[in-house]
């Protein structure tokens, strides 16, 4: 077997020749060219009359042991005419305007699924924003163009990744648990964005949207999705009432802070908020103490429960029913916060007894904005939106990688 053969087996590139090895200080620079004799128009990729050639160029490849291996080869220039301009030829080993083979850049953004970028930078050999390009050229590549079709239920939230109220509005698809879009900001403004980018046709087609009690984006979906039904995340309406626990817990802390009603308080925080399930024995003594000294907040409680457990119904009319009733004791139980929370119920009962029909929520948005919380952490906060849209598809879109591992 020719020297030259080995070598192109082993930067695994098909339609490449290799021409000329050279040994360099701690590298190898392989001079290559393709394997066509026509040149092609590195955007469009189609074939196109030369217009002139380049200087040597390199690109970096996977490197061999402690060797850095480097491709060098003296780009044609092409006159394109679908493209309307000169373009640099196309090149089989690397991608259009890149500096790194494919292999080079599937492996890099395989190591940043998994890992910070700093590690990705040490272990690579590359610059921090290197690792920022290669990751926006590969989810650029990969991303399903027809990831928009056919949608039918989606979920939409928003995620905080910046100090200083900075936002995201993320939309997934509940049929295939991916990220399906991204974009800074949020509210009707933004999500009416996406509306745009979907059309009429393919918004008409969306049978259910999860949202959190968000008016913003309820707004823009009443507006924009013509037969779309509203349905509210279950962990959104749980939390009105929560909220409220805590909030007349607070309140009757300040107000018996001191005398032995206020020291009977101390400690309950928890025993409210729990799950009955999840009560150790000192909590349930904390609320047997409440029930006996402090009949509002034991009220506030049941309260508590009593909308966690309409929301078990699977019958839309029994929790229909239930949650009426709770929305008229809440309302004249003498407790604001609960007064409040039985408001918002009144306000949004159809889209609350949607949830009860179809048992959908926001769970896996949530879970996809926790495991993004876990990627802007390991990279220490990202002060380019654009740079984290990217990693979101890169983590949660399902791309699908081919890295050169054994």
């Amino acid at each position: 077997m020719r020297a030259t053969t080995l070598f192109r087996k082993l930067l695994a590139v098909t339609s490449m020749l290799v021409v000329w090895v050279r040994l360099e200080d701690r590298a190898v620079v392989f001079g290559v060219r393709p394997r066509w004799r026509r040149p092609r128009c590195g955007q469009c990729g189609q074939r196109a009359p030369g217009y002139d050639q380049r200087g040597p160029r390199r690109w970096r490849a996977l490197s061999f042991g402690s060797f850095r291996i480097h491709l060098e080869y003296s780009p044609r220039r092409v006159d394109c005419a679908d493209c309307g301009g000169v373009r640099v030829e196309q090149v089989p080993w690397a991608a259009h305007t890149s500096w790194f083979t494919r292999d080079f850049e599937e492996l890099v953004a395989y190591l940043a699924q998994v890992t910070d970028k700093t590690s990705v930078c040490n272990l690579m050999g590359i610059a921090w924003d290197t690792v920022t390009n290669i990751v926006d050229r590969v989810v650029r590549d990969r991303l399903d163009p027809h990831r928009l079709d056919g949608l039918r239920r989606i979920g939409i939230d928003e995620f905080s990744y910046r100090k200083h109220h900075r936002y995201l509005t993320v939309v997934v698809d509940h049929a295939t648990d991916r990220v399906v879009w991204a974009a800074e900001g949020r509210g009707a403004a933004t999500l009416n964005s996406f509306f745009d980018l979907l059309g009429e046709e393919r918004c008409a087609g969306i049978e259910l949207a999860t949202i959190d009690m968000a008016g913003g984006y309820l707004k823009a979906i009443q507006e924009r999705l013509p037969n779309a039904e509203i349905v509210f995340d279950r962990f959104h309406v749980q939390r009105l009432a929560t909220d409220a626990v805590d909030a007349v817990r607070r309140a009757m802390w300040a107000e018996l802070k001191g005398t032995p009603e206020g020291k009977a308080l101390k400690g309950t925080r928890w025993a409210l908020l729990k799950n009955p399930w999840n009560l150790a024995r000192r909590d349930r003594d904390k609320l047997r103490e409440v029930q006996r000294t402090n009949r509002p907040l034991y009220r506030a409680y049941l309260l508590k429960e009593t909308l966690a457990k309409a929301l078990d119904y699977l019958q839309p009319k029994r929790a229909r029913d239930l949650l009426v009733e709770w929305s008229a004791w809440a309302a004249r139980s003498r407790l604001a916060p609960f007064a409040r929370a039985a408001r918002t119920v009144r306000r949004h009962l159809d889209g609350i007894l949607a949830y009860i029909r179809h048992r959908l929520t926001n769970a896996v948005v949530e879970g996809i904005n926790t495991r993004l919380r876990m990627v802007a952490r390991r990279a220490y906060g990202f002060h380019s939106p654009g740079a984290l849209v990217a990693m979101y598809h890169l983590c949660a879109g399902k791309l699908r990688l081919h890295p050169p591992l054994p």
